[in-house]
């Protein structure tokens, strides 16, 4: 078997704080990755800038152009990390036998990246990157992250728990993850649905090298909401559930109320018809938003617009230039 060239893909928002770190660290295992025979030497980092405002994408430039190793892209605006990731992951698919995936924080450990590619040389196809632990979290974002990861199974959505978007994906996974065309993109639930043969590898997040996390709480339950609305229509059944069970128990209400009119025992209700009213009407408007959500993302699914639009792509110019040279020398 040929040493495969590996691509990494780095997704980039705003991260001019890391990025010379960040590159030297890949650059770094990238050297020892070939020294060790594990990949080619024509094997690339590709960072993609996700429409910065500050100066990562002239850090991108200046070490594409010093740096055998860098390559970058460079989206027109910014589109949110899983399209980005998916821009990064589709450009090197054309160059690469397989791709990894990281953020440029680097608090996935880059150290494992080694038996990435053991699992790759020994026919995975897909190498999940673990959390072995969340010590570094805090309470609630553990359990929160916990309790969505056994929500999702609960819904029949396939997640590998404690995973993020730190993997190893061979050229034809590669090849029938491209195939799936939605909008609303969740690459986590995507990723595993492509049935390939996949491994997990486990290891400690670490902190991040400097600047802030680019998802906050808000972000976080927005994701989160988005990938279960993306693969379930559980929460629609959930609404008419709740909204069947309200039924029944306002029957029963009706009933109790009828019976004691006859008796006798009636007295004012004020307070018990608020609060039926103000259940009853949230129920509808949760139920209206929840039907809302998914209809919006039917609506940007029919429009089939294009999802992102890349700008520069240091990548296939800088490799057409390389081809045209050595044609010219033979």
């Amino acid at each position: 078997m040929n040493k495969p060239v590996l691509t990494i893909v780095v997704p980039c928002f705003n991260e001019e704080e890391v990025f010379t770190d960040t590159s030297f660290q890949l650059s770094t295992l990238m050297t020892n990755l070939i020294t060790n025979a594990l990949i080619s030497n024509e094997s690339k980092i590709l960072f993609v800038d996700d429409g910065s405002k500050d100066n990562t994408w002239n850090l991108i430039e200046t070490e594409s152009d010093n740096n055998p190793y860098v390559k970058g892209l460079k989206l027109a605006g910014n589109v949110g990390h899983q399209f980005a990731l998916l821009a990064g992951l589709e450009t090197a698919a054309k160059h690469s036998d397989c791709v990894i995936s990281i953020d440029a924080d680097l608090q996935d450990d880059i150290n494992v990246i080694p038996e990435f590619i053991e699992k790759f040389w020994e026919g995975a196809d897909i190498v999940y990157g673990v959390r072995d632990k969340r010590e570094t979290d805090t309470f609630f974002k553990r359990n929160t992250a916990l309790g969505f990861y056994k929500f999702m199974g609960k819904i029949g959505i396939k997640l590998v728990p404690n995973h993020a978007d730190f993997r190893l994906m061979s050229k034809r996974a590669l090849e029938e993850l491209l195939k799936y065309k939605e909008s609303n993109l969740f690459l986590r639930g995507l990723v595993p649905r492509i049935g390939y043969k996949s491994t997990e590898v486990y290891y400690d997040r670490k902190e991040r090298l400097a600047g802030e996390s680019k998802y906050p709480l808000k972000k976080m339950l927005a994701f989160a909401f988005d990938g279960i609305t993306s693969f379930s229509v559980a929460p629609i059944r959930l609404v008419t559930f709740v909204g069947f069970l309200s039924m029944i128990i306002s029957a029963i209400a009706g009933a109790y109320a009828v019976i004691q009119r006859f008796l006798g025992h009636t007295e004012s209700g004020w307070a018990s018809l608020i609060i039926s009213i103000w259940f009853v009407g949230g129920l509808q408007l949760l139920g209206i938003g929840i039907i809302g959500e998914y209809i919006g993302k039917i609506y940007h699914e029919v429009k089939r617009r294009p999802r992102y639009a890349i700008e520069k792509d240091l990548y296939s110019v800088q490799e057409k230039t390389q081809q045209h040279n050595e044609a010219v020398v033979k």
